[in-house]
Order: structure tokens, then C-alpha cells, then sequence
């Protein structure tokens, strides 16, 4: 039975977390499909590129990840003092990184004078987004839906193309982070995509 991410994601015990998501009908995150003969390695890039772009906007570490040809494993370290010590312009920068936002947040950021309630209604997305960005659900639903767009427009098709949820693990202490990175440093020489971990 599935259990809502809060009651998996405790920042107080641990800000370390292991995800992975899985694509469905068989297809291909990258690699070579042998039944058809089509080389889907370029996607590879696409999810390198999306991780690397998310971590700059994030108050999320990147401690390691694996993209294999089915799935992809991260291990995340939320930094949830980065995010507290962002002052509220920075929060609203961060967000515009990856995100529209709104008519009204633009206009903070650029300094142009807001009404009592137009202020209110800012500070509420502020208060938003400074959580959004410590959320590894958030993190996810941000690599995974662009990755899925492209793939289904590649593939001439619509739908899904991850399965459901993405799968947590709390990483609760120093040799359960180091396990989880060695476990996903090597899962390409398991597989047999590669000969060494770099």
C-alpha cells in the first residue's frame, strides 16, 4: 500500500534520500533496444542535462545518480538551511530558474511597487515556492515530466511513460549514504553498460 511522501520524508531524521523511477510499456530511457534495433543513448544526455539544471535551482545536492535503461536512481541531499537563509527575492530567482511564476512575482523581483495585497499574495507564493524547493517530490516531477515529453514525442505517442510514483528511501545515517552511492555508482557495471564507475 502506498504511503503519502510526508509520512516518508522526515528532514528532521535524515536530508539524505535515495529515488528511482521506472519507465513502463517497455520502453526505452537509453540505451540500445536489441528487438528493434533503435539506439535510444541520446537520452542519457537529456537526463544528465535535466539533473545538472535542477541542481542549480534546488536547495537540493546532487550525491550521486545512474541512468540505466529502464531507470534512473538519484540520491539526493536536501539542504533545507540553504533554503531558510535565501532571502525572499532569492527564493523567487530560484523559482524563475525552472518555473513561470506569476505577473506579480516578476514584478518583486524587478522591485516595481505592489498594493497590501498584491505583497500578501506574494509573500504566500514565496512561502510556496522556499518549500517547493526543499521537496524532493517537487525535484522529481521536475526531471521526470520534461524527460517523458520528449521521449513520447520521439516515440510518436502519448501517455505514460514513467511508472506511477517515484520510489523513497531515507538514507539514516553515514554508511547507508555510502552503500546507496556505491550501490548506484555501480549498477551500469552490474547491467554490463559499462566496464568502470566513471
Amino acid at each position: 500500500m502506498a504511503r503519502p511522501r510526508q509520512s516518508i520524508v522526515s528532514l528532521e531524521d535524515t536530508p539524505y534520500y535515495h529515488c528511482c523511477s521506472r519507465v513502463v510499456r517497455k520502453a526505452f530511457l537509453c540505451g540500445f533496444d536489441k528487438s528493434t534495433g533503435e539506439n535510444f543513448e541520446h537520452r542519457r544526455e537529456w537526463v544528465d542535462a535535466r539533473i545538472l539544471e535542477l541542481a542549480t535551482i534546488f536547495a537540493i545536492d546532487i550525491c550521486a545518480y545512474a541512468v540505466m535503461s529502464n531507470h534512473l536512481h538519484v540520491v539526493v541531499k536536501v539542504d533545507a538551511d540553504k533554503a531558510k537563509n535565501w532571502s525572499d527575492k532569492d527564493v523567487l530567482i530560484q523559482w524563475h530558474k525552472g518555473f513561470k511564476g506569476t505577473l506579480l512575482t516578476h514584478k518583486f523581483v524587478k522591485g516595481e511597487d505592489l498594493n497590501e495585497f498584491e505583497l500578501n499574495t506574494v509573500n504566500d507564493c514565496i512561502t510556496q515556492y522556499r518549500q517547493r524547493l526543499i521537496d524532493i517530490s517537487w525535484f522529481m516531477r521536475s526531471l521526470s515530466e520534461p524527460i517523458a515529453r520528449m521521449a513520447n514525442k520521439e516515440d510518436k505517442c502519448t501517455g505514460r511513460f514513467w511508472e506511477g510514483r517515484f520510489k523513497s528511501q531515507a538514507l539514516l545515517d553515514e554508511a547507508a549514504v555510502l552503500a546507496c552511492m556505491a550501490y548506484v555508482d555501480l549498477n551500469p557495471i552490474r547491467a554490463q553498460m559499462a566496464s568502470t564507475p566513471e
